[in-house]
């Protein structure tokens, strides 16, 4: 498949901002997060329903695909950024107006379910996406520098990124030693699961996989892991990074139960493929952006690196 990079992020470009699962709430998210990127000297576009609600969407189905295909047909529009997660991206794969993407290849941004959307481009078009930052979340208040500096260096250069390293003072843990090369690929391990089986889940052949998640009880973990492996898919990745699964609990701590820590001590006793954990990525403050593109990586006993083509 032909990988589509769109093109680095200029300033004076258009940025489109757009709510493809949950409402940004309060409202005023959206307009500290679109000042926010207006100080950086970008022009910003809201979308129509980005403040709408309906349940918990910011919207029906059909109006936010309606912003999410505006955006993608507007030939000023050179970025699009999810606003904020929650849930909601999956319902919109099948009306995502994907030739516009192979027409315009355009930057995309978002994390957490906006992971749904991310691997369906990926499997449909072969666009390169960004799961980072997001305006309603990370930049609407003071962000985290690390974290800032981060994403737009990856956003805006035209060299390459280079090694993607932990700060300092994050530790990241060999689990498997060796070395692994392939498409790094990944984001919320729930949307992973839940594209699993249908024509927007990417092949995951030869990948790094990267997962992270949050809010969810360790034995819904365990399952999702199980179903990486009885899907096929542990077996058929050349490496996998563990990124940061916050605040994660046991449905009942009185009851007995496998702690985060032991079931994932389980699933890398059913891998032999490079694997590390502690990666700095997932629903915390500090994090690395990550692109989805070809990589490749290599473990030592302290580290693992994946060096990213300009």
């Amino acid at each position: 498949m032909a990988i589509l990079k769109p093109p680095r992020l200029r300033r004076g470009d258009v940025i489109g901002l757009i709510s493809p699962a949950s409402t940004p709430l309060p409202a005023e998210k959206i307009d500290k997060g679109a000042r926010y990127l207006e100080g950086l000297g970008y022009r910003v576009k809201v979308g129509e329903h980005a403040a709408s609600q309906h349940g918990y969407f910011a919207g029906t189905d059909a109006e936010r695909v309606s912003d999410l295909n505006a955006m993608l047909n507007d030939s000023q529009v050179r970025a699009i950024f999810a606003i904020r997660g929650g849930y909601g991206s999956p319902r919109l794969l099948p009306f995502v107006d994907y030739n516009a993407v192979r027409r315009q290849p355009k930057i995309v941004v978002g994390f957490s379910d906006i992971t749904g959307l991310q691997l369906a481009l990926f499997r449909r078009t072969g666009l390169v996406t960004f799961s980072g930052p997001l305006p309603g979340v990370e930049f609407w208040q003071k962000p985290d520098p690390y974290t800032e500096e981060h994403f737009w260096r990856l956003l805006t250069s035209s060299r390459r990124v280079g090694p993607l390293r932990n700060p300092n003072q994050e530790p990241l843990r060999t689990r498997i030693g060796g070395r692994a090369q392939g498409r790094l690929l990944g984001g919320n391990l729930s949307l992973v699961i839940s594209s699993l089986g249908t024509r927007f889940s990417p092949d995951y052949e030869g990948a790094i996989l990267v997962l992270e998640d949050v809010n969810e009880e360790f034995h819904r973990v365990d399952r999702m892991f199980a179903q990486l492996r009885n899907a096929g898919i542990l077996d058929r990745i050349s490496g996998l990074v563990l990124g940061l699964f916050t605040h994660c609990k046991p449905a009942d701590v009185a009851k007995p139960h496998l702690t985060l820590a032991e079931i994932f001590k389980e699933v890398l006793s059913w891998m032999s493929v490079a694997a590390v954990e502690g990666f700095q990525y997932g629903h915390v403050a500090r994090k690395l952006t990550l692109p989805s593109r070809f990589s490749t990586a290599g473990t030592t006993r302290r580290r693992m690196r994946r060096n990213l083509p300009s």
